[in-house]
């Protein structure tokens, strides 16, 4: 019976999500079809802009009257806007794996959208266009605030890989998620970082600078603890996944391990299944020292002479602290250790500060 009822369930749920998918796919793929009508209706006449705002205030009116709400004049700019920035897209650019393609309902809805009466369209055609579109039109009405092409492709890629909800993409977005990812890449990385997002192919891809805590409601103004520091982020566990990134799983809190009759324990430990290796943090609100660094040290030795398997790749270490010293981790460490010391902060960081640095990191690796 319990077996019969979580197959019904797991049906039941995978049906609801299909049919919300294919609405909001049919809500995009209409708004994109409006939006290349209004187009090619404005370069088949005189380009003006006076031209262009009368067209759409008389088309607003006319649709409200006889549709209802949902086609003001500001949101008939959005569909012309998404047709332009759009139109051209290779669909070689995004990955397999992203692209829904099962939505035949969404496929046919187009191929008829698209085709002159007495005339047929290619499927392939079809599907290739409907592929394009893996999000809602809220998402892609937030996306298209964004200036840089190169920055709205990696929010597009990585919420429709990630499934972030339009809540979750605006709080990437606010965090400044792109720019501290790039800030810690070369200029090749930063590249592949606008055409195919976030991979994870090694432990440098899984670091950011600074790691964003907002959510943990630690006022800053308050003194706290390590303790409080850890206890927060249990609480606030999922978001705090989210913020670590991909392929992050929690294995322990505090744990423990002895070794030569003392007792030794992490703050916290995870594992990353897309490196396939232990991921170990100790959290430090004070100032780093070199101490901390080497605690961390024998942390990682010690997994990876006990706990990890021979086919799993080498621990990583993270001292996320409150305020790290380059200098001093540079000279603590050797250089290929497997130990990296990251800031965090209890806030949304200046995402213009931001911009101006990851600009100026630019000029300096030769634009």
């Amino acid at each position: 019976m319990n077996g019969l009822l979580g197959e019904i369930r797991d049906l039941i749920q995978s049906a609801r999500r299909a049919v919300v998918h294919s609405v909001d796919l049919i809500q995009v793929l209409t708004n994109f079809e409006i939006g290349r009508r209004i187009v090619e209706h404005e370069q088949g006449g005189e380009i003006r802009a006076e031209y262009g705002k009368a067209l759409l205030k008389e088309l607003s009116t006319a649709l409200t009257a006889e549709f209802g709400s949902g086609f003001s004049k500001r949101n008939l700019e959005y569909m012309r806007q998404f047709y332009l920035l759009y139109q051209n897209r290779s669909i070689a650019r995004t990955a397999p794996a992203q692209l829904p393609l099962k939505d035949q309902t969404a496929c046919d809805f187009l191929q008829k959208s698209q085709t002159p009466p007495g005339k047929s369209i290619a499927t392939k055609n079809t599907q290739t266009v409907s592929a394009q579109f893996t999000l809602s039109w809220s998402s892609y009405i937030f996306l298209m605030g964004i200036k840089d092409a190169g920055e709205r492709s990696f929010y597009e890629i990585e919420a429709t890989s990630q499934g972030w909800s339009l809540r979750e993409l605006k709080r990437q977005f606010n965090s400044g998620l792109y720019e501290r990812l790039a800030l810690s890449r070369d200029k090749r990385g930063v590249k592949k970082l606008a055409a195919e997002g976030q991979l994870v192919a090694r432990p440098e891809d899984l670091l950011k600078e600074p790691y964003v805590l907002e959510f943990l409601g630690l006022d800053e103004k308050v003194k706290y603890s390590e303790f409080d520091l850890e206890s927060a982020i249990i609480d606030k566990l999922e978001h705090f996944l989210l913020e670590l990134g991909k392929g992050f799983l929690f294995e322990a809190r505090q744990k423990r391990f002895t070794f030569d009759e003392e007792h030794f324990f992490v703050d916290l430990v995870f594992y990353n299944r897309l490196l396939r290796c232990y991921v170990l943090i100790d959290l430090k609100i004070g100032k780093l020292g070199h101490g901390d660094l080497g605690q961390m040290q024998m942390y990682v030795n010690y997994f990876d002479r006990f706990v990890k398997l021979e086919d799993e790749l080498p621990t990583v270490g993270i001292v996320l602290c409150k305020k790290k010293h380059d200098a001093l981790v540079e000279i603590t460490l050797p250089k290929d250790a497997n130990i990296h010391a990251r800031e965090y902060q209890l806030y949304l960081p200046d995402k213009e500060l931001l911009r101006r640095k990851l600009a100026e990191w630019s000029e300096e690796v030769g634009g």
